[in-house]
């Protein structure tokens, strides 16, 4: 079926088309593939394109990411991933208000997946294979009939944020040759401290995602990160309060063993044999109450966990770790992002612009 482009919610320079790709369970799952398309920009585009997977409660929003790479010659697209962003129902409403209440012998406070599907939520890493596989056919076709090319030439690179930064890796390593670099930002490759901590909860959790996958785990709803990066805080983003919640969404059992899982597969070791970068903050900050620090750090994972996980991923991997930089260090503030971008720019010259 041809991809058909609208105008996307970003505004001008922006068009996004709907994917529908079969369920597991029957019917089919819906995604978002957005393209950045600048008018008039002087920039020859070239054979390579990225794609760009966002985070859990998160959208593609960053319009300064998209154009950093247009002006590499590298044609950007980004994909919402089903159960978030631009797919959640009726302009951002969340998925949660078309779900079907709890019978009522259900445990207090877990609502079952009925007409709709539940915000954020998959069972398994793996039910984005097909939508990502859909949206790399689509992007691969589209940038070759702009630029009058057989799809075979296109080059693909994946580009992964925290939890899409797992899921990216997790895909590439199992789709060898699909793509041909890959950039990870932040990616949630463990858990806090060590694969331990990993382990021990899966103990607790596991058994519930079994039984009940959409029951919610109870844990502290702390903003800290939305306080550092929305423009209604103290950082400087517009976000749509729908689509990237101050709170995130609730976590389930089913998906929070669907994430350990994994992880447990990157803790053994992948075999992506393509070049890989991988962009952390330099240092972590937590805690239970806000700190002025956390706007210059990773408030949501562990940088030193990361960083140690990143080398399993493959044959050919760099770390550039930067100074003051948050979970998403595109989204810091501007001298750290600046930095951030001249560390990939210098990474796509060598990796991808001179291979």
């Amino acid at each position: 079926m041809p991809t058909v482009w609208t105008e996307d919610i970003l505004g001008a320079g922006f068009e996004s088309a709907t994917l529908e790709v079969p369920a597991a369970a029957g019917g089919s799952r819906r995604a978002t593939l957005v393209r950045h398309l600048p008018e008039a920009s002087g920039v020859q585009p070239g054979p390579q394109v990225v794609l760009y997977l966002h985070g859990w409660s998160d959208y593609f929003f960053n319009a300064e990411l998209a154009a950093f790479w247009h002006r590499q010659g590298v044609s950007f697209y980004a994909l919402d991933v089903h159960n978030h962003g631009r797919n959640l129902r009726t302009a951002g409403q969340e998925a949660n208000d078309d779900v079907a209440p709890a019978p009522e012998d259900a445990e207090p406070g877990v609502r079952t997946i009925g007409a709709g599907d539940l915000a954020g939520y998959a069972s398994d890493l793996a039910d984005y294979d097909d939508e990502i596989a859909a949206a790399m056919d689509a992007v691969r076709e589209d940038t070759a009939s702009r630029l009058d090319l057989r799809p075979g030439e296109v080059k693909t690179i994946l580009m992964g944020h925290s939890t899409g930064g797992l899921v990216a890796a997790l895909w590439t390593d199992r789709n060898p040759g699909a793509v041909h670099a890959l950039v990870l930002n932040s990616p949630w490759l463990e858990m806090h401290r060590s694969s331990l901590v990993r382990r021990a909860a899966a103990t607790v959790i596991d058994p519930i995602s079994r039984i009940r996958p959409e029951a919610e785990i109870r844990l502290p709803a702390r903003g800290f990160y939305w306080r550092s990066i929305s423009s209604e805080a103290e950082g400087e983003w517009d976000l749509d309060p729908k689509m990237r919640p101050q709170y995130a969404f609730p976590v389930r059992a089913g998906w929070l063993s669907a994430i350990w899982q994994g992880q447990a597969a990157v803790d053994k070791g992948l075999s992506i044999s393509v070049p890989i970068l991988v962009l952390t903050s330099a240092r972590s900050v937590y805690g239970p109450l806000w700190h002025e620090e956390m706007k210059s750090a990773d408030a949501v994972l562990d940088v030193e966990t990361m960083a140690a996980s990143a080398v399993k991923l493959g044959s050919s991997v760099t770390v550039e770790r930067i100074d003051s930089a948050l979970h998403d260090v595109f989204l810091s503030k501007s001298e750290v992002r600046a930095d951030a971008y001249r560390r990939l720019e210098r990474w796509i010259k060598g990796y991808v612009l001179g291979s």
